[in-house]
């Protein structure tokens, strides 16, 4: 099917306005197409072609590059020279020269080919520069829409730009569904086979510290800041802040009242996922103690070479030391980025019961052995084996006792 050349002046501006395209690249685009057009009509690809698109009055003015000869041989690259000369008086033997040429329409071969050509190339400029105007956003928070949901990716709209998150940085407590709205943070632009795309982010650390700038007005005036984050999306996230303010509490201010700021993040993370927020020390043993919270630390080996420190804790703050799955002391290595070595350590109670049991269980057994004989010497029949083993238990009694002293001891130091 041809079609009229005239009407792409007023095609051209509505493609510019619908694509958010400059007309000046849609233009540039379009007399590309016409010229892969043309030589497809004319048969010879290899001919140099300039197409020229008048914007106002919809002229198309074809040029075809010859090379201006005494004899012309092939019409398709060469040119009478005494032809040129009458426009051109100063023209010499093969020179360069260009031949217009009038078109009105294009076969349905090359009109095809055309707008083929036109549409790839107007994607490719609309998605330059999309791409453009995100590149002096890359690393900020931006509002998405989820437009499609694959097997291992998320795609989202941002503005006209289209996104793409993959499965290592999604959230692992969060389950997505088109046209859902979420805040993501804008992590790169990748350059692919495709052109340049969004990489977007609902597990990046960088996600929650632009909320919490969001949040916390003092974080601009740098007043508080935040030194350090450790985070596993979608689980937990552990913040170390500091006061640059002699007076201001940092924890209490990214807290925030009835802890309307640090449930504003959470409100837009995942109500799954819990926040820490403990205050950074330059002593590095004081801020692996502060690290390890709500942990009770009893003491810190710090070895500055291996980068590495036992800590030792209380064995009744083992589990919560470690946390689920090594959680806790996990996220408190990321956020300190020292390797910790977590250890036990029996209380004195503990320590000084054993060797009392001991002295315990050995004097019962003397009395039993001096009982024993006078019983003998009385009633010559022996103990049953019960009476044995009852006798044997008795320590075993004062033992669970003991232990559950010591458990209550416990609690009552863990609910100080």
């Amino acid at each position: 099917m041809d079609f009229d050349v005239k009407q792409l002046a007023g095609a051209m501006r509505l493609i510019a306005e619908e694509k958010n395209l400059p007309e000046d690249v849609v233009q540039e685009i379009v007399e590309s197409a016409l010229a892969a057009a043309y030589k497809r009509d004319t048969g010879d690809r290899e001919q140099e072609v300039r197409v020229a698109v008048n914007l106002n009055t919809g002229a198309v003015d074809v040029y075809v590059e010859k090379v201006a000869v005494a004899d012309v041989s092939n019409n398709n690259y060469e040119i009478d020279i005494e032809e040129v000369r009458k426009t051109k008086k100063d023209v010499q033997l093969n020179d360069e020269v260009e031949q217009w040429v009038e078109v009105t329409t294009f076969g349905r071969v090359a009109a095809q080919t055309a707008k083929q050509v036109i549409m790839q190339r107007l994607r490719e400029a609309e998605r330059e520069i999309v791409m453009a105007e995100y590149e002096d956003k890359i690393g900020e928070v931006v509002n998405a829409v989820v437009s499609r949901i694959e097997s291992r990716i998320v795609r989202l709209e941002i503005g006209k730009a289209q996104a793409i998150m993959p499965q290592s940085e999604q959230s692992r407590s969060e389950r997505y569904f088109p046209g859902q709205r979420l805040k993501v943070f804008l992590k790169e632009i990748e350059k692919g086979f495709r052109g340049p795309q969004l990489v977007v982010s609902r597990g990046a650390s960088e996600l929650v510290r632009s909320l919490f700038e969001a949040e916390v007005p003092e974080m601009e005036s740098g007043a508080v800041e935040i030194k350090a984050i450790a985070r596993e999306a979608g689980v937990r996230t552990k913040l170390a802040v500091a006061s640059t303010v002699q007076g201001v509490d940092p924890v209490g201010t990214f807290v925030g009242g009835h802890g309307t700021r640090v449930n504003a993040v959470v409100n837009e993370i995942g109500d799954q996922e819990k926040i820490d927020i403990v205050v950074w020390d330059d002593n590095m043993m004081e801020f692996i103690k502060s690290a390890l919270s709500p942990t009770k630390v009893t003491s810190v080996t710090l070895n500055e070479e291996k980068n590495r420190a036992m800590v030792i804790v209380p064995e009744d703050q083992l589990s919560i030391a470690i946390g689920k799955g090594g959680q806790n002391v996990r996220l408190a290595s990321k956020l300190t980025d020292i390797e910790l070595d977590i250890e036990a350590n029996k209380t004195s109670e503990e320590e000084s019961t054993e060797p009392s049991e001991a002295k315990l269980v050995d004097n019962k057994a003397t009395d039993q052995s001096q009982t024993k004989k006078e019983d003998d010497a009385k009633k010559p029949a022996p103990k049953s084996k019960n009476d044995t083993v009852a006798d044997a238990d008795k320590p075993k009694l004062k033992r669970k006792s003991e232990l559950e002293k010591g458990l209550l001891d416990a609690l009552d130091q863990f609910g100080e």
